[in-house]
């Protein structure tokens, strides 16, 4: 038998050829519900700062993938002893790891279901799957919810500090924004993982590479993910989301572009129980196009908030980001109140105290680099002593970035500056 029709090959431009053996792992990914996470971008708005940002969860889903093969190919060259199973159990678990994403990837993810995380989606999806297909996905599912104890490191490439969903997504991210610094070594560091004590640890020889992994994230979350402009389009498009329930909730009615998308901002259903049958296949029809389709439609509204937060997003025309020295005060506060009042009053629009919360957000950004405290990276110094990266390397420079940075900022109108 010819042996390329026994696998399919991808052309990934970060990973090159991806090949991918015919039978269930090749089923899911032509299944709908994995075929979905091309039209949700990896990256939500960054592309509104960052133009070839276009990505999709489906080519990161396929990276990691290949990543998850070439480690656990690694690590059984090193004896370290996976079975058949337990080989295609990991590549299901991680490819279907980011399956429970909805529309704009984080952005929207606390808005559309109260209580909620993406991982709880993503596990319903997975169970979905393993009823359609008769119990396939058993073993994927127990290496995924770290129920398989025979041997933790299986789990551990799927969440952890050092996971196969952060390797691929920091290279892959860095490439398309152009954002070289948060290019990651990931070859050598693949080279140096093994299995110790039934945990992953890496080699002496990749203690530089993990240096710069560690490095390259938190360059990536101050340069990409919490860009000043990706965090004024994340506030624009929550308030837009606001006034659309506020509206719906007054009776107004509205053109609704998504049934499903309708579904979610008339109910509001929580997750506090679980995830209930109805949401789930709602939540499976959902994905960008519902939002970008509404919007389109919402800027011809009646009512002037929603129509001007909808044309603010349609035409990139959006709110400033100034971060802020500390904590904002009350002072501050009315001060920014204030002026967006009198912004809005001069452009005509409602410009009441309730009407001005649309147009004016105060937050914080966080980011975490590195979590040494309970699952820190752990590194093979000697052949039987493991310890953790932060004191086997330069410990100044590690202890530095594991120090969460925060940094409270506020979005506003460009008609003013916030610290005049």
């Amino acid at each position: 038998m010819d042996k390329s029709t026994q696998y399919k090959m991808f052309n990934d431009p970060i990973h090159g050829f991806i090949t991918v053996p015919k039978g269930i792992i090749l089923d899911l990914i032509d299944h709908p519900y994995v075929q979905r996470l091309r039209r949700i971008k990896q990256m939500g708005l960054g592309y509104l700062v960052f133009p070839a940002a276009e990505h999709s969860r489906f080519s990161h889903a396929l990276g990691a993938m290949e990543l998850a093969q070439r480690i656990l190919n690694n690590l059984r060259e090193k004896d370290t002893t996976i079975s058949p199973a337990e080989f295609e159990g990991t590549l299901i678990a991680v490819l279907l790891h980011d399956v429970g994403h909805g529309p704009l990837s984080h952005t929207l993810e606390f808005n559309l279901i109260e209580d909620f995380h993406h991982e709880m989606m993503t596990l319903a999806i997975m169970r979905k799957l393993n009823r359609e297909m008769d119990g396939a996905l058993d073993l994927a599912i127990r290496i995924f919810t770290d129920q398989y104890p025979k041997k933790p490191f299986l789990n551990q490439l799927i969440s952890s500090q050092l996971d196969i969903d952060r390797l691929d997504y920091l290279k892959r991210d860095s490439v398309f924004t152009s954002v070289y610094e948060g290019s990651v070594g990931i070859e050598r560091i693949l080279k140096t993982m093994r299995v110790y004590k039934g945990n992953i640890v890496i080699e002496k020889k990749g203690i530089y590479a993990i240096e710069n992994y560690i490095l390259a994230r938190r360059l990536m979350y101050m340069q990409v993910y919490l860009h000043k402009t990706v965090l004024s389009a994340d506030k624009l498009l929550r308030n837009i989301f606001k006034r659309v329930r506020e509206l719906i909730a007054s009776g107004t009615d509205l053109y609704q572009a998504s049934p499903s998308l309708q579904f979610f901002l008339e109910n509001r259903p929580t997750a506090t129980k679980g995830i209930a049958r109805r949401v789930l296949e709602q939540y499976l029809q959902l994905d960008d196009n519902d939002v970008y389709q509404s919007i389109k439609y919402w800027q011809y509204a009646d009512d002037p908030i929603l129509a001007d937060l909808c044309q603010r997003f349609q035409s990139r025309s959006l709110f400033r980001t100034t971060f802020l020295d500390g904590t904002p005060n009350a002072r501050l506060k009315e001060k920014v109140r204030m002026k967006t009042q009198k912004v809005l009053q001069a452009q005509g629009l409602p410009h009441d105290e309730a009407a001005a919360q649309y147009f004016y957000s105060f937050d914080e950004s966080y980011s975490e680099a590195y979590r040494y405290e309970n699952e820190g990276i752990w590194i093979l110094e000697e052949k039987d002593k493991a310890v953790e990266f932060s004191k086997a390397a330069d410990t100044q420079n590690i202890i530095a970035l594991t120090e969460p940075v925060v940094k409270p900022y506020v979005v506003h109108l460009k008609a003013f500056d916030v610290k005049r």
